[in-house]
């Protein structure tokens, strides 16, 4: 024999179910029992965490603006291309001529070893002098030396035919590479090295601009998710207070059991938990965000409440794979760079190869010297030896100079030198190992631009994909809507339980949170997509709060009024 019932016979049947149930548990009827109170809760607080000074309106740009202006990270590294400039600088000071000078004194006594020695106590010797000569570096190896002496000597040797003497000497040295070192030498290999090294520092700040331009709109974006998660979770709160207090009442007239006043409770303090997290990501998210666009030093810092005044933007935007890896392939700031390290690494080759060359050098030497003083004139027919000195004759240190300068007793000298290692040199060595490593350097490049075609065409993928997810959680939450309005009809016509109303708001909840989701992603996805082309995304942070407030959000929020869902 079978029985039906109808549908107000089943809910009177199920209440008085639960109605024994209840009293066979608690020990008391269904009338007199008391609704499940929640004990109070202590709110702890923190000092310091939340903002309490001045409010700050702040757009997306203007946070970008602020970053480029004053992010530390950005700060430090403009200092490289500087540092770099120094390092070329220094380089290229070995083409700076280089000056030196010296005076010096001497005296000198002697004793006589023989009966030439021209005294025959002591031989004294006094000098006074100073030196002066300049060296420069020239473009194709050439070295240069001019130096300069004069000098002052007094003697009591009876052999000197100039007491005091005065003395000057102009040298010069001429060195000038005519193979190894010729097109290529150490100093121009490092001059070239540095400015490259001086090219890629720029390239190197460029790349941290738009990497710090990602992060700071991911951030921002991440920040505007925060707040919307807030309202999510504080208006699905409502909520799950509303059905509470129409558990409690359903109770109190004896449609519900009271046990659904714990399950009511147990989905409130869910949703608290709920809000509880998207409170604290909301201030974690606004330091991430004001640690990318301010200086500490900047009043007010930690205390300044940011305001976002740019709501997540869904507007669904053409990609075009191709173009954008066409201009990846020529802008992107790694790709550059390597490019410059090869144009390094072609120069040593060439650098190298020149010194692997025979060395092969002429030489000019050049004297010009000039003498005077006070000239002893001694008497040529004396029988005496020495000849006595019978005169003078004085020539000044102007004298000495017109000897030098008018070239009046020149010595010069020509000279070709040639040098070559037996065997197998260090700059053989040298040269075929950065063959290598420029054989090393054109691969890596090729599979370079192979990643950077692979990851913009990633990016565009994820571009369309994140578009797509934004009309699927749309649509998934228009029918969670109209799944929990049926829910509460059939709730409030007996042919449901307060269960599946909890699961409807509980999906509609996690629904509304992934519409919130996609749109951020979406966003992101488009900064993503613009940033690879010219920089690599690796660098900057992409900021996730999903894997802290997913699992919350997703369990008790609902009702979020953005630019995607309303």
């Amino acid at each position: 024999m079978s029985f039906r019932f109808r549908p107000g016979a089943r809910l009177l049947l199920a209440c008085a179910l639960v109605a024994g149930a209840s009293s066979s548990v608690f020990g008391q009827s269904t009338q007199s029992q008391a609704p499940v109170q929640t004990p109070p809760r202590p709110t702890p607080s923190a000092k310091g965490l939340d903002p309490t000074g001045p409010v700050r309106q702040l757009s997306i740009d203007e946070a970008v603006k602020l970053a480029l202006e004053q992010n530390l990270g950005l700060q430090i590294e403009r200092f490289n291309p500087e540092l770099q400039k120094m390092n070329t600088a220094q380089q290229l000071s070995n083409y700076v001529p280089v000056f030196g000078a010296g005076v010096f004194t001497q005296s000198q006594d002697n004793p006589p070893n023989s009966f030439l020695s021209g005294a025959e106590d002591t031989i004294s010797t006094d000098n006074f002098g100073f030196t002066a000569n300049v060296q420069k570096l020239f473009k194709y190896g050439t070295q240069t030396q001019v130096a300069f002496d004069s000098g002052r000597q007094t003697s009591n040797n009876s052999f000197s035919s100039f007491d005091p003497n005065l003395s000057a000497n102009l040298d010069v040295v001429v060195v000038q590479p005519l193979l190894r070192n010729f097109k290529f030498d150490t100093v121009r290999q490092q001059v070239f090295v540095s400015r490259k090294n001086e090219e890629i520092a720029d390239i190197d700040v460029r790349q941290a601009v738009a990497q710090t331009e990602r992060t700071v709109r991911n951030a921002y974006w991440e920040y505007v998710f925060a707040i919307n998660a807030l309202k999510v979770a504080r208006q699905t709160l409502d909520l799950a207070q509303e059905s509470l207090r129409n558990t409690r009442s359903r109770v109190e007239i004896g449609t519900l059991a009271p046990i659904d006043i714990v399950q009511a409770e147990s989905e409130v303090a869910s949703r608290e938990e709920a809000v509880i997290l998207a409170e604290a990501q909301i201030g974690q998210s606004e330091d991430t965000l004001r640690s990318l666009i301010f200086d500490p030093k900047t009043p007010e810092f930690f205390n300044m409440r940011l305001e976002p005044t740019d709501m997540a933007p869904f507007a669904v935007q053409e990609v075009d794979v191709t173009a954008a890896v066409d201009r990846a392939l020529k802008e992107r700031t790694d790709l550059i760079a390597a490019r410059k390290r090869l144009e390094i690494t072609d120069y040593n080759v060439s650098y190298f190869k020149n010194q692997s060359l025979p060395g092969l050098d002429l030489r000019f030497d050049y004297n010009s010297t000039g003498l005077g003083g006070t000239q002893l004139i001694r008497d040529p027919n004396s029988p005496q030896f020495p000849p006595p000195v019978i005169g003078e004759f004085n020539r000044s240190w102007g004298d000495v100079l017109s000897n030098v300068f008018t070239n009046d007793f020149p010595t010069w000298r020509l000279a070709l030198n040639v040098s070559y290692p037996i065997g197998f040199s260090n700059a053989d060595a040298s040269l075929a190992r950065t063959r290598i490593e420029k054989t090393q350097d054109e691969t890596t490049i090729r599979q370079l631009e192979l990643n950077v075609a692979t990851q913009v065409r990633d990016a565009g993928r994820q571009l369309v994909a994140n578009s797509k997810r934004v009309d699927a959680t749309r649509a998934a939450r228009v029918l969670a809507e109209r799944r929990l309005e049926a829910e509460e009809k059939k709730f409030a016509a007996g042919m449901s339980t307060s269960f599946e109303v909890f699961q409807a708001q509980r999906d509609l909840a996690l629904s509304r949170s992934n519409e919130l989701r996609a749109v951020l992603d979406y966003n992101q996805s488009q900064v993503d997509f613009e940033t690879v082309q010219v920089a690599p995304t690796g660098g900057g942070a992409n900021f996730n709060v999903g894997s802290a407030l997913g699992g919350a959000v997703g369990a008790g929020t609902a009702g979020v009024i953005t630019a995607a869902g309303q």
